[in-house]
């Protein structure tokens, strides 16, 4: 029997292999599950009744209503995409099974693609229940967003990806040794980002920096939509052009540490 496979001998087997792998896993441990709830509700609480107490004593949050629990929501979009991509390949260098899998048919595309896919539904699992903690406590729909809440998901899960990918092939390269890169490094684009604030807050110099990551236009792609009403199509098209780069950047960096690894043994030392 021929197997199903896609453009240049990707196998839809393999992928759905590594899927169903990383489901198994996720379903066999409650305390996974719980973790993927726990914090997202937490932050949406947290962050809700901190932007109720500014919507009753400032003038302008009142206007701008829902820009910090919709800021929350589209942060952790982002650092959870990253971190459902990026535990899912620790769990193979926990369990010493990577050199394994870079020893079989499956391809590094295809491993690379099945992470991606596991991070959507990891995603998914936090992010709706905390949507629906913002609509139930604090009258926040962010699906009355509408369409451009898919062009925001679609350029911070790409932006998530391109880190997932670049930090996975670090610690493939170097062992669980950098894994604190894993869980610290989204956290350094923060303030650059400009989640909670405009990026006119920061130095003239800094804000060039700023721009220089996706991210960035989504916050303020948000923030223009809820303060002003406008949906800035330029900025999700300049977030997009830089994800892309970024993405095809981070693939190339994680092959080549992949290589890399192969030349020192890494993989056979199971990460260490």
């Amino acid at each position: 029997m021929t197997e199903l496979s896609l453009h240049r001998g990707i196998s839809v087997h393999r992928i759905g292999a590594m899927i169903l792998r990383y489901w198994y896993l996720l379903m066999s441990s409650w305390p996974r599950l719980l973790e993927l709830l726990y914090w997202p509700a937490l932050q949406v609480i947290t962050w809700g009744f901190l932007q109720l107490y500014i919507a009753e004593n400032a003038n302008f949050f009142a206007r701008a209503g829902g820009t910090l629990i919709g800021a929350v929501i589209l942060w952790d979009i982002l650092f959870r995409g990253q971190l459902g991509f990026s535990i899912s390949f620790l769990e193979e260098m926990w369990a010493r099974n990577i050199g394994n899998l870079m020893m079989s048919p499956l391809k590094p595309i295809e491993f690379l693609l099945s992470l991606m896919i596991m991070s959507l539904i990891r995603l998914a699992i936090g992010i709706i229940p905390m949507t629906l903690l913002a609509l139930v406590l604090f009258h926040f729909n962010v699906y009355a967003l509408g369409l451009p809440l898919i062009a925001f998901f679609c350029n911070l899960i790409f932006t998530s990806w391109s880190v997932g990918i670049f930090v996975s092939g670090l610690v493939l390269r170097n062992g669980l040794g950098a894994e604190s890169i894993v869980w610290t490094l989204m956290f350094a684009i923060l303030p650059l980002a400009c989640v909670y604030y405009p990026v006119s807050v920061l130095p003239a110099w800094l804000q060039h920096v700023a721009w220089a990551l996706p991210p960035t236009y989504a916050f303020e792609g948000m923030r223009a939509l809820l303060i002003e009403r406008t949906f800035r199509t330029d900025l999700m098209l300049e977030a997009l052009a830089i994800n892309a780069v970024l993405l095809v950047a981070s693939f190339g960096a994680f092959l080549a540490l992949l290589r890399s690894a192969r030349k020192h043994g890494s993989l056979l030392s199971g990460g260490e």
